[in-house]
């Protein structure tokens, strides 16, 4: 986000003042929807520690948050799970893993659904889109693409994103147990991923084809306009 600081330049201020408070609302729902499935499946181990919570500081890791507002990669801090109080465990594990990922979709597909709002009634009865307008529509578009983009990205499925847990899920004790091993390499593993671009392409493509679609499927909705 402000890897160019000496040529940081007005549109990236305007487009850093919209990514804060998006980046916010994703992460803190994003931890919730973890700790909250967990809970529901009968591990209080988030609730105890007070990250059940819609306070964006509960789920700030101040690292993170530097290294994303200098690298441009970051992470918020990750909701502690104790699988030993599932039932089942490497079902507990998957499902409050996809919780997450699956909470970036809803919201994204919330973004798609107030943009679609704002066209329509604008379009169709204010005649002329105010710069407040244009304003909410730049906003929401960014919170429905960062969202599809976040949940993608969590699901790489490299330890300890959530898509690791999925993988893990599917897996036989012995391949699982090798496959987790990794963990201690991962953040080595995914700085390698992202700064050599090998994961740009791949995540360009999957995050534009989930954006078609819940633009396609939401334009079937007479009272929307998002084409």
């Amino acid at each position: 986000m402000l890897r160019n600081l000496l040529n940081f330049s007005s549109q990236d201020l305007i487009d850093l003042l919209y990514f804060l408070p998006i980046f916010l609302i994703t992460i803190t729902i994003h931890e919730c929807a973890h700790g909250y499935i967990a809970y529901q499946m009968g591990d209080p181990t988030a609730k105890n520690m007070g990250r059940l919570s819609l306070n964006p500081l509960k789920h700030m890791d101040p690292i993170g948050f530097i290294m994303l507002m200098l690298l441009g990669f970051g992470w918020a801090k990750p909701v502690m799970i104790n699988p030993r109080n599932f039932r089942n465990p490497k079902k507990g594990m998957a499902l409050s893993a996809l919780a997450g990922p699956a909470s970036n979709i809803l919201m994204a597909i919330f973004g798609a659904f107030a943009l679609g709002l704002i066209n329509y009634f604008y379009f169709n009865f204010a005649g002329e889109v105010s710069n407040f307008v244009e304003m909410a529509r730049y906003f929401f578009t960014y919170f429905m693409t960062l969202n599809v983009y976040f949940a993608v990205f969590n699901l790489i499925p490299v330890p300890p994103l959530d898509g690791s847990r999925l993988v893990s899920y599917f897996l036989p004790p012995r391949l699982g147990y090798y496959y987790n091993y990794i963990e201690r390499y991962s953040f080595l593993v995914l700085i390698l991923l992202l700064y050599t671009g090998i994961l740009r392409i791949p995540l360009q493509f999957f995050s534009g084809l989930i954006v078609d679609g819940i633009v396609h499927v939401l334009n079937l909705l007479p009272f929307l306009l998002l084409k």
